[in-house]
């Protein structure tokens, strides 16, 4: 318990002491994006590493040298952890921004730091919302930005992959950007399947080899949801 408090601790003077920052930033964002990002991303994958580090997180990635460094991609990815993001953004070799729930911004802070580090929230009760959110994150791979959604929609409550929801390919489909399948295991127990206390977890990430999505068959862009899906269990399968 006492690493999850000093995470939290830390968590929070990070938030604190960063705030005229992030909003220096923020400010920055409404005319220059790209610059504003490029100033608050190493300080946030920084600020993550700690967070890792302080949980005593143990990570094994493989499959980086698949994740293209010329052009935007979209991360397809299962969930089941909020470490899913925290120990998936640090590796990210270009401006990445993640699709999340818009719970998420109620902290005002963290709200800052998302709006600057290109995240989209999501809000599931409201269809023209989610409609306009898909619409600007295929805007964004346009742009040369990639995307991270995990399209089961929500954390799985006992690990097994949820079915994939095929508005989130969408992105991919409509932008021409290729896919990469990120399998992630052993997340959900580092802290949430025992709260409060963190456990020492050796985390697995692995990312696939990309997915063309120009070119594809009327038939092929009806089954890719259900192709990556496919994809990414097996990995989940071999990594196990």
């Amino acid at each position: 318990m006492i690493r999850a408090i000093i995470a939290l601790l830390f968590a929070a003077l990070f938030l604190i002491i960063t705030l005229p920052y992030i909003f220096i930033v923020w400010l920055i964002s409404k005319k220059h994006p790209d610059k504003a990002y490029a100033l608050a991303a190493p300080p946030a994958m920084w600020g993550l590493r700690v967070v890792s580090f302080l949980c005593s997180v143990h990570l094994n990635v493989t499959g980086l040298e698949n994740i293209p460094k010329d052009r935007s991609v979209l991360y397809i990815g299962n969930h089941s952890s909020i470490f899913d993001v925290i120990l998936t953004y640090p590796l990210s070799p270009r401006p990445t921004g993640y699709l999340a729930k818009k719970e998420m911004t109620k902290v005002p802070v963290f709200k800052l730091w998302m709006d600057v580090l290109f995240c989209l929230t999501l809000d599931r009760s409201d269809t023209r919302q989610a409609l306009g959110v898909i619409l600007k994150a295929i805007d964004y791979e346009k742009q040369g930005r990639s995307v991270f959604i995990f399209p089961e929609g929500t954390r799985t409550k006992d690990g097994t992959l949820g079915a994939f929801h095929a508005g989130s390919f969408k992105v991919a489909l409509r932008s021409g950007c290729p896919v990469i399948p990120v399998a992630i295991t052993h997340t959900a127990e580092i802290i949430r399947d025992h709260i409060p206390f963190v456990k020492t977890t050796t985390v697995n990430i692995s990312y696939g080899t990309p997915i063309e999505t120009k070119g594809l068959s009327v038939e092929e862009k009806k089954h890719l949801a259900n192709h990556v899906r496919d994809i990414i269990s097996g990995m989940l399968d071999e990594m196990d």
